[in-house]
């Protein structure tokens, strides 16, 4: 069986053989309809490893939507931000199994990796609502080089190949009224522990949307600090 219908990326850490993007917000001119857009902070230096976290958005989202997610830690820590965007409204997993997105992101990730030199200690998946669902399945089947997860109101997740042992940070609403929490949130966090993955689980009093101090604590893990105190 392709190991491509299940999620699995061809993506492989490289040497950069181009120039690196300037600081700012760029479209990476892969695709003529909702372009992959790649955050490039002022403290980014080409010449040593930079950390990447890749964002994708919810349903009927975009990345211009999402960027708020993380555009501010972006800038703060120094870190490449890509945000891919789905073909359709939401992530083709959601809708009929892995195809086009998978391909479009292999082909957004090879590009960043083209011009910039990336760390393989510090790659990140993240994402909210429909975002987070693809967060959790196609970060734990490319564990290989997924380093973190960090994942908002995740509705499922579909891993038929695992890779890897990520660190994953899960959040979810109390008060979620697209997404009850006990079959998502607290199901996620229960079936990865088991399977025997690092993870810290936040709950917050709050609806279906991300919320700022969450993602501060989820960023402080990605950067190996104490967020011990968070863990519900």
């Amino acid at each position: 069986m392709d190991p491509h219908l299940f999620g699995r990326l061809d993506f492989a850490h490289r040497l950069p053989d181009r120039d690196p993007l300037p600081p700012g917000l760029h479209a990476l001119g892969l695709f003529e309809k909702r372009d992959a857009m790649l955050l490039v902070p002022e403290r980014v230096d080409p010449r040593r490893p930079t950390s990447l976290v890749v964002l994708f958005h919810g349903g009927g989202g975009s990345a211009e939507k999402i960027l708020p997610m993380l555009a501010e830690h972006a800038q703060a820590r120094g870190f490449l931000l890509l945000v891919p965007q789905s073909l359709f409204p939401t992530w083709d997993i959601v809708i009929a199994g892995n195809g086009p997105d998978r391909q479009r992101l292999d082909a957004a990730l090879a590009e960043v990796a083209a011009r910039f030199l990336l760390d393989p200690e510090r790659l990140v998946f993240a994402g909210h609502s429909d975002g987070g669902s693809y967060t959790l399945s196609l970060g734990l089947t490319n564990g290989q080089f997924v380093t973190h997860l960090i994942v908002s109101s995740a509705g499922f997740m579909s891993v038929q190949m695992q890779a890897g042992a990520p660190r994953v940070f899960l959040s979810h609403g109390t008060k979620d009224e697209q997404i009850p929490i006990d079959r998502s949130g607290r199901a996620h966090s229960a079936k990865l522990r088991e399977a025997g993955y690092d993870v810290t689980y936040v709950e917050y009093d709050g609806p279906h949307a991300w919320q700022k101090p969450v993602v501060a604590q989820a960023v402080a893990m990605f950067f190996g600090e104490d967020v011990r105190g968070a863990e519900a």
